[in-house]
Order: C-alpha cells, then sequence, then structure tokens
C-alpha cells in the first residue's frame, strides 16, 4: 500500500514538473488556431478576443506537445500570446487552459516591467531597461523655458544597452527621442505652431499618466497631453491626445531586438476643428543619438530602398535609422501601420540633422474634427548592428499583416 502511494505521488509530482503553472483545463474546453497566412511568422505578437465564458484571472496555451506559452488578458478581454515560428500557409492548434497565478509570476517570470522613478517612467523587458518615459520636464542649463516639455520617450536603448536616441539637441532643443506635435495649423481662425514652439504661438503639455502595466508578454503605459493655443486670450486647448505605449517580450533570437508599439488618439477639445495645412513635417518625429548629428555619422534606409539623398519626401512602409554610438552599430526602425491616414504615409528624413517624421500633411490639407478620433499607430524596433531589410520586412508584415486567430469550443 505505501509503495503505491509512493508511486502516485511521484506521477503527480512528474505531471507538476511538465507544467509547473497550469491548474487544469478551461471548465469547457476552447481552442486556439492560428494560421500563419502568406508569411513565415518567427516571435509574433498575436492578439484575439477572449471568449466570455472563461474567466480565469490568466491563461496559456498547451501545443499538442506539452508546453504551455503566456497568456495576457487586458481590461477588454484582448488576449496576446508570441507565436514561437510557423511557415507560410501553415496552422496551428492550441488548447486554452487556466494557470495559478499569484500576483507576481509576470515579474517572476522576467517579462515588461513599468516603475516609476520619479522623473520618469522606466520599462524593463527580461530585467534590463528598454525605453524611458520622461514625466517631469528638465530643462539643460541654458535653454530658455519656452522649450521646456515632459510626455515623451527618452531614452530608448538596444539590447545591448547602447543608446539610440537623443533629447534637446543643441540645434533644435525642441527634439525629444520620439515625440509628437504639428506644425503648420489653423484652429479659429489663428495659426498655432505646435511643433516650433520657440515661436511662442503653440506648445504641447503634459497632463499626466493614466495606467500602467506589466506582464509575461507585455507592459506599458497610457499618458495625456494637451496641444495649448498660445496665442489665444486666454490660452486655450486646442486639442487632446492619449498615448498607448507598449512594450513586448520578444527578439531573444541570435540578433535580438526590442518592440514597442504607439498608439496616439487626437481628439477635438472644442467645437472648432484643428485644420492642418500641407507642410513638409509634423506629427510622431525620432530625433537619433547625437553623435549621428555629424553626416558622414548617420544613415536612413527605407522600406522602398531609398536614403537620406533620395528618400525624402517619399512614401514607405517603414524606415531605419542609424550609425556608430561608442564604435558599435545601431539602430531604430519605425513602422508605418496600413491603417493610418495616407498610409504608406509620406516621410520627412532630415537633410542636415539625425531626424525622421512621419507627415501626412506632406500631401496636402486635413482636419481633426469634432467627434471623429485621429488615430494613429506606429512600431519601433530598437536594434544592435546594420539594419537588415528582409528581417525588417518580415517585422512589418507581423505587424501589418498578423496571422488569422479563430477560437473554437472543438
Amino acid at each position: 500500500m505505501t509503495r503505491t502511494l509512493i508511486t502516485i505521488c511521484a506521477i503527480v509530482c512528474l505531471a507538476l514538473s511538465l507544467h509547473p503553472f497550469e491548474t487544469g483545463a478551461a471548465r469547457k474546453n476552447f481552442y486556439v488556431n492560428v494560421a500563419a497566412g502568406a508569411h513565415d511568422r518567427r516571435e509574433t505578437i498575436v492578439s484575439f478576443e477572449l471568449p466570455k465564458e472563461l474567466a480565469a484571472k490568466s491563461y496559456g496555451l498547451r501545443d499538442e506537445a506539452g508546453r504551455v506559452l503566456p497568456v495576457q488578458v487586458d481590461a477588454k478581454r484582448q488576449a496576446v500570446f508570441v507565436l514561437p515560428e510557423l511557415k507560410a500557409g501553415a496552422s496551428k492548434k492550441y488548447r486554452v487552459v487556466e494557470l495559478r497565478t499569484p500576483r507576481d509570476v509576470a515579474a517572476s517570470s522576467r517579462g515588461v516591467e513599468v516603475a516609476d522613478e520619479g522623473k520618469r517612467l522606466v520599462v524593463k523587458s527580461a530585467g534590463r531597461e528598454v525605453i524611458g518615459f520622461q514625466t517631469k520636464p528638465e530643462l539643460p542649463d541654458g535653454v530658455k523655458s519656452v522649450f521646456v516639455r515632459a510626455g515623451y520617450i527618452h531614452p530608448i536603448y538596444t539590447p545591448s544597452g547602447r543608446l539610440v536616441s537623443d533629447d534637446y539637441p543643441s540645434d533644435h532643443y525642441h527634439h525629444h527621442g520620439i515625440w509628437a506635435a504639428w506644425t503648420k495649423t489653423e484652429f479659429e481662425g489663428r495659426h498655432p505652431d505646435f511643433w516650433n514652439v520657440g515661436d511662442g504661438t503653440g506648445r504641447v503639455d503634459f497632463v499626466g499618466v493614466g495606467r500602467t502595466w506589466y506582464g509575461s508578454v507585455h507592459g506599458g503605459f497610457t499618458s495625456r497631453q494637451r496641444y495649448v493655443d498660445v496665442k489665444a486670450t486666454p490660452e486655450k486647448v486646442a486639442l487632446e491626445e492619449e498615448w498607448e505605449v507598449t512594450v513586448y517580450r520578444v527578439g531573444d533570437g541570435p540578433r535580438p531586438y526590442v518592440v514597442f508599439d504607439l498608439v496616439s488618439t487626437q481628439t477635438t477639445a472644442t467645437s472648432a476643428p484643428l485644420v492642418l495645412d500641407e507642410y513638409r513635417y509634423g506629427g510622431v518625429g525620432v530625433r537619433g543619438h547625437r553623435e549621428w548629428k555629424e553626416k558622414s555619422k548617420v544613415f536612413f534606409l527605407t522600406s522602398e530602398g531609398k536614403d537620406r539623398a533620395n528618400g525624402n519626401a517619399t512614401r514607405g512602409r517603414w524606415c531605419h535609422i542609424g550609425g556608430p554610438v561608442g564604435g558599435h552599430t545601431v539602430g531604430i526602425a519605425t513602422f508605418d501601420h496600413p491603417a493610418n491616414l495616407r498610409a504608406p504615409q509620406p516621410m520627412r528624413l532630415n537633410p542636415d540633422d539625425p531626424f525622421f517624421n512621419w507627415a501626412p500633411s506632406q500631401l496636402g490639407k486635413f482636419e481633426i474634427k469634432p467627434g471623429q478620433p485621429f488615430i494613429s499607430r506606429y512600431r519601433f524596433v530598437v536594434a544592435d548592428g546594420a539594419p537588415d531589410k528582409v528581417e525588417l520586412d518580415r517585422l512589418w508584415n507581423d505587424y501589418a499583416t498578423p496571422p488569422r486567430v479563430t477560437v473554437t469550443n472543438r
């Protein structure tokens, strides 16, 4: 009898060791079917809506070999996981299983963590800092107060820990890592410039951080900004903006990379529209490392194979900017989502400075109208080494045309 009990215990312990977080299948079995579509997939970010019947706090996807992928579910029941690999035209089936969920399971698995360090949020992936978000203005000595700003992404690091962004560069104090502003505008008959804040007609105020989150698959934050018409008496808010920034736990292959998304939602603050006139820049911008100020030390590459010499004012799915930092080549690529206005959007490749900007206003006037939120979506990929066009195309395909997911109960 004793020997029988020992055998049973051994079997139970073995089962738990194979699936240490799994407590059993969901009460009603559900299956997630993933179809790769036309592209090879590798470490692909995939999302689906969790069925309402599933009410546990944490889930995983178990394949036919017994391996379990973590699934992260948000308040809107959007479930996100990372698909390890799937060839073009192939499909894979997973069973949804409930997981044991201590509050600190995400941190202990070295997923994505977000910490408030007082002057900025710090986002870490697998224990190392990948981006910061400035929440308190820090004006460099000698810079006029009109340039003070918070509410932007900086610093930005490669997997090896090398910086790729800049803040308050001496040639353009209004450039800040990754930031957003509009340039040539009309609001209630006035013409505030929210980009060139040194002109004193407009500015963008950081309002505050909304929510933050962490997890085994992704982590991030939301923030609010206001576009203020300085020439109005009294000053008047023309536009409200919310950012949602999400960092993903991916990029662990032979050539590591960092991936994060920015979704900007802008709404009018009054009954008047904000008119965006045709102009060569304005929108979401990227300022590269200050070592790249010397023209010979920076290079641009677009999805269409263009560079700094012939890429400005062309349209593309992505653009990479890079160069040496401390003797090591690094870079950052930014992807334009096909749902964006005028996608593939026109690009500003600055001829003199290490600066890139998605600029839909290059194609002519448009308006942000009351009751019609203006949504812009971009993905960023940060890596060590020179850009690999084939790899960037692969990652853009994952972003723009993700695998198709269907959820069934059989």
